[in-house]
């Protein structure tokens, strides 16, 4: 049987694709086709056409709705394994432009677990060459965690 984390996380991108009761608008309106095509703990591969109204003034994906974007599947994929969760780092390199109407392929892996801190990198391709579009890496904080109080000291 499947995680109820992994569940959820995959539950919550489809309601941000579908636009679902309860979803901001705003955010929906950003992932509307969004698919998610491969997913277990700590993995998600999805597929993504960018639609028209997610463009900048030269037709390209506006690079907010790629942040937002890798924001999610990154959420989604680190929640998939540990639970609630807070960014706590975010960093974007852009590589290449993508015109609306072109399907991207979205790629989000764990790459560090410190306990209460996790790292998540996603990946966007372009579907038709392979080409990388940008690279998100992601520094969240896990709630549902708990240290061990004797191990860690203050340096203050």
């Amino acid at each position: 049987m499947e995680d109820e984390k992994l569940q959820k996380s995959k539950k919550w991108l489809h309601d941000l694709s579908t636009g679902a009761k309860g979803i901001n608008e705003l955010e929906a309106l950003t992932h509307v086709g969004l698919q998610v095509m491969n997913a277990r703990k700590g993995f998600f591969r999805c597929n993504f056409i960018v639609p028209d109204h997610l463009s900048d003034q030269d037709g390209n994906w506006h690079v907010g709705a790629i942040a937002t974007v890798i924001d999610d599947v990154g959420a989604a994929t680190v929640y998939s394994t540990v639970g609630d969760v807070k960014s706590v780092d975010f960093t974007i390199s852009y590589y290449s432009r993508v015109k609306t109407r072109e399907e991207v392929e979205l790629e989000a892996e764990i790459v560090g677990d410190m306990g209460k801190l996790i790292c998540v990198v996603v990946k966007v391709t372009r579907k038709e060459d392979g080409e990388s579009v940008a690279l998100g890496k992601q520094w969240m904080a896990s709630f549902s965690r708990r240290t061990n109080q004797s191990q860690v000291t203050s340096r203050l």
